[in-house]
């Protein structure tokens, strides 16, 4: 059962008809697809929209106690699906039906967070209001002083897409072109981007059975960004949209990943870690660029930008993600993208270092690239195609290939 959110204007939006096409689009999988259609009690000032998605809730409880006494249609089949304050009254409709005998499944699409966010678990949808909860967090961006999205975890699984805060293709930057096409409904047009996000990402993972996007558990956005959670291992990952890998636990899992802009969302999540040494003796910043072969496909010169400079012997770790899949990774080519700046320092450097010297490096040393897929948690170590030669100077690029054991 579909369940729409707050309404301005008193009508139903249309992903509601994509959503429903969507669900039904699959003959392997037969489904009975309902809206609870709430509108005389959405259609009001936010605040009073919100009082009323308990009753709303309470009226969606009493139609799935009459279908399980009419017809033994059984609760644990159940599957709500909210939007927005749609999510919260699918919360307050599986209390409604007891805490003993659960329904099935609420999922909830970018919960709202005015007057929800920091409210305790019976105000709002909660892991206890079904068997299976799960939520996807596209929105939690502030907005005159309110998060359009609820931040907090809600769910057994709760995922947030490109950190949850915004998405890709819905930035304020787009408001220009809103404008022209929406006039004064622009700025309703670019919130209602990123908040709706959620429901495509859930419409595209019934549309694209084959490209479903993984998610993996993670404390933050910053952490997930250096490439650091792309673990599998005790359930740390799972699948965002409908199908979902069930699992109930005490506390609820917080897991991240990008998405493209548009459908489908699918990426590609790689963890790269370098290890550096500065010959140069001060902090330097270069830009680089990687080209990645697979055995599918070759991406190239993705920008690479590694912040605070490198100085002598660091790691960095950082996430790169992909549109296509490549395949199996066969070969990094990584390149010292050339400035006006570095030019100038690089010939003062050889100029005071000269080459007769000896074996004194003067370039970066780059001996290995350590990759890990998050897809296919395959963990490769690349080397440097010409171990002799291992420094890294200007506008050079070096190849690297799978190291030999």
């Amino acid at each position: 059962m579909i369940i729409h959110g707050w309404s301005v204007d008193g009508q139903l939006e249309g992903w509601i008809w994509q959503m429903v096409a969507a669900l039904k689009s699959t003959p392997s999988r037969p489904v009975n697809v309902g809206l609870a259609n709430w509108m005389s009690l959405a259609h009001h000032h936010y605040a009073i929209a919100v009082r009323n998605t308990r009753r709303a809730g309470q009226e969606v409880a009493a139609l799935l106690q009459w279908l399980e006494e009419s017809v033994a249609f059984p609760r644990r089949q159940v599957h709500l699906i909210g939007y927005s304050l749609g999510a919260h009254v699918s919360g307050f409709a599986g209390s409604y039906m007891g805490r003993k005998h659960k329904i099935g499944r609420i999922t909830g699409l970018d919960a709202a967070g005015p007057l929800f966010e920091g409210t305790s678990p019976s105000d709002r949808l909660s892991p206890d209001d079904a068997d299976f909860v799960d939520a996807i967090h596209t929105f939690t961006r502030e907005h005159m002083g309110l998060s359009v999205g609820i931040k907090q975890p809600i769910a057994h699984y709760d995922f947030y897409p490109n950190g949850g805060s915004f998405q890709p293709g819905c930035h304020f930057l787009e408001l220009y072109k809103h404008i022209a096409r929406h006039g004064l409904n622009a700025i309703t047009q670019t919130i209602k981007c990123a908040h709706e996000r959620s429901v495509h990402l859930f419409v595209d993972s019934l549309l694209h059975e084959g490209m479903q996007s993984t998610a993996y558990l993670c404390s933050d956005m910053d952490s997930f960004s250096q490439g650091l959670c792309l673990s599998c291992g005790k359930g740390r990952c799972n699948t965002l949209g409908y199908h979902v890998r069930q699992e109930r636990h005490r506390k609820s899992k917080r897991l991240f990943l990008v998405t493209r802009a548009q459908s489908p969302f699918k990426v590609y999540h790689y963890q790269f870690k370098i290890q550096f040494i500065n010959e140069i003796e001060k902090p330097v910043e270069p830009t680089f660029t990687m080209s990645l072969l697979g055995t599918k496909e070759e991406m190239q010169k993705i920008p690479i930008t590694l912040g605070g400079g490198i100085t002598s012997n660091k790691t960095y770790s950082f996430l790169i993600t992909l549109d296509s899949d490549i395949g199996e990774l066969v070969m990094i080519k990584f390149k010292w993208e050339n400035s006006a700046v570095w030019a100038n320092v690089w010939n003062t450097v050889q100029t005071i270092i000269p080459w007769s010297m000896g074996p004194h490096y003067s370039g970066l040393v780059l001996t290995t690239i350590r990759v890990k897929a998050g897809e296919t948690q395959q963990r490769m170590t690349f080397c440097s195609e010409n171990m002799d030669d291992p420094q890294l100077h200007p506008t050079q690029e070096k190849i690297f290939v799978k190291c030999k054991l």
